[in-house]
């Protein structure tokens, strides 16, 4: 029997102004989406994906030149006025998108967000609107629906925040549900939970669902189908069966080789680069040639030694209620050698930024002791603090907001030398940023342009080399690649090994994401509300984890990593 197209573009093609002329960025693509379906469009960012969807509900700029068709059953998107896409967005087609904070409106409750939406697409009172809601929150698996009810979008997790998202989505039974980019940058347990949240509705409702990612090991859990973009072309389409059994084209190899894998640690990781020229290198470390690393490392006396350390807040609910402690930290203790890659996994919540922070003095501890190369650092202040923080550094999640941008990329590099009083003067300083932006891979060109002129990896490029500025000796890697493609994060991950390698530095390497933890880290520590859940040398743990929690964490990695 054949299946019933619900979607159909033809031929489409997206062009935005620049400089004067129309440059076109997506090249006379065509598919269909079946009824009942999951499709899955993969690539890297820039390569098409989330245009060609926002174009499917008339949400690009006003200024972009769209050709070709998109026919919803019998009629062509393209052709509707603002009203009528209006009367359809949310109702027959719906989106989630990548960011919930920024999607859902913060001066809002998360239940009126649904309700709006009810009100605005059905006939239903204010009660059975309401009444709907809580049903919704419940489908989705939201805990105390009522309580979430009136809460605000700041008060709840990033995987909450993305279960409401879903919850408007799916408010209205749509046909069609777009989800763009919907895990990036949650933790690997409640990835898995939104993936399986997501089928379970499809195959109760029936809708059709389109799973835009970059991520070739999630595509493998969900889809039915899977096209692969690449710079506005589709490269490839097939079965998610016959695609990761047997990929064709080149660009589909290189994505799904990016990603570290959990069994073989390869000295560098591939890039798409690497494919495309011909140049991939497969040298693995062996077992015993880390075994012998280690041990060379662990002869020597820890660079940093956190004994019994606590973190403690004071939580207040409303203006009279009644005061909580809460341990964000609990009697943390362990030791790292300098040279070492220490991973800090755990979810959302379990104190990994919080014990980073403590460790950079940016946040003091409220009990315990921190010794950096023998010395308390709990106690330092003034000069002494400002000579520390030279010597310990952190790169950010978010390279944008982390960069001041109205200074351009030579001032950024330039600035933390002038703070410490780094060489001689500001030619000497120049010459030192232009070598180092080479050394992370950028160009001298780059010198004197601003952050917003840059890409994602880029601009993590230039994060890393306003850290590498100052030659600390210890690094903490706080999230820095969880934002990035794959592809562009193997290229960060193999940059960080390399400095690593050339600086002596030592890292503290914080992520949800386990594969990326695994390829990186010497020692591994396993954090759950505050405490150490599990410690010891990383492939140990992923072999044979001790502790539920961490068996959890490791069963829930997707199986393509």
């Amino acid at each position: 029997m054949e299946q019933e197209k619900i979607l159909s573009i033809e031929a489409l093609s997206i062009s935005f102004p620049q400089n004067e002329t129309m440059e076109e960025v997506i090249h006379q693509i065509s598919f269909d989406l079946y009824k009942n379906e999951i499709l899955a469009i993969v690539g890297e960012s820039g390569s098409g994906k989330s245009i060609t969807t926002l174009a499917t509900l008339g949400l690009l700029d006003k200024k972009a030149m769209v050709t070709g068709s998109v026919h919803f059953r019998d009629k062509n998107l393209l052709s509707f006025s603002e009203k009528a896409y209006r009367d359809i967005r949310g109702r027959v087609i719906s989106m989630i998108f990548q960011e919930p904070m920024s999607s859902l409106n913060p001066s809002l409750t998360c239940g009126y967000q649904v309700v709006e939406i009810l009100k605005q697409h059905t006939s239903l009172t204010n009660k059975e609107a309401k009444e709907k809601t809580l049903s919704l929150f419940e489908k989705v698996k939201l805990p105390n629906p009522s309580q979430l009810f009136d809460t605000y979008p700041h008060q709840i997790s990033g995987g909450q925040k993305q279960r409401v998202m879903i919850a408007i989505a799916i408010a209205c039974q749509p046909e069609i549900l777009i989800a763009d980019e919907p895990t990036t940058a949650l933790d690997v347990t409640v990835q898995k939970e939104i993936i399986q949240l997501l089928k379970d509705i499809q195959k109760e409702t029936g809708m059709s669902i389109i799973f835009i990612s970059h991520d070739l090991s999630l595509v493998r859990e969900i889809a039915d189908r899977v096209l692969v973009m690449y710079k506005g072309d589709i490269v490839e389409a097939a079965t998610a069966i016959t695609l990761f059994k047997t990929p064709q084209h080149i660009y589909t190899k290189a994505l799904l080789n990016a990603r570290p894998s959990l069994e073989n640690r390869l000295h560098k990781l591939p890039t798409i680069k690497d494919y495309l020229t011909d140049t991939l290198q497969t040298d693995i470390e062996a077992p015993e040639e880390r075994t012998k690393r280690l041990a060379a490392l662990y002869e020597t006396k820890p660079i940093l030694e956190v004994s019994n350390m606590e973190k403690t807040y004071i939580s207040k609910s409303g203006l009279f209620g009644k005061s909580r402690v809460v341990k964000a930290v609990d009697d943390v203790s362990f030791s790292l050698y300098e040279g070492e890659t220490l991973g800090l996994v755990g979810e959302s919540g379990c104190g990994k930024s919080t014990l980073g922070n403590a460790i950079l003095q940016l946040d003091k501890a409220t009990a315990g002791k921190i010794f950096y190369r023998g010395n308390d650092i709990t106690q330092l202040k003034g000069k002494a603090l400002r000579a520390l923080r030279k010597e310990i550094q952190i790169i950010f999640q978010d390279p944008y907001a982390s960069l001041n941008p109205r200074l351009t990329v030579g001032q950024a590099i330039i600035e933390p030398m002038e703070v410490h009083k780094l060489f001689s003067d500001k030619e000497e300083r120049k010459e030192k940023a232009l070598e180092i932006l080479n050394r992370v891979g950028l160009e001298s060109s780059h010198f004197n342009r601003y952050p917003h002129e840059f890409s994602g990896g880029q601009r993590q490029r230039i994060g890393i080399a306003r850290t590498i500025a100052v030659q600390p000796k210890l690094i903490i890697c706080d999230e820095s690649v969880s934002a990035l493609d794959i592809s562009v994060q193997a290229q960060v991950l193999n940059l960080l090994n390399e400095l690593k390698q050339d600086f002596k530095f030592t890292y503290i390497f914080i992520s949800h994401d386990l594969a990326v933890v695994k390829y990186m880290a010497d020692q591994l520590v396993v954090m759950n509300k505050g405490k150490i859940e599990e410690i010891g040398e990383a492939d140990r743990i992923y072999k044979n984890p001790q502790k539920e929690y961490t068996k959890n964490l490791i069963e829930a990695i997707p199986k393509g990593a």
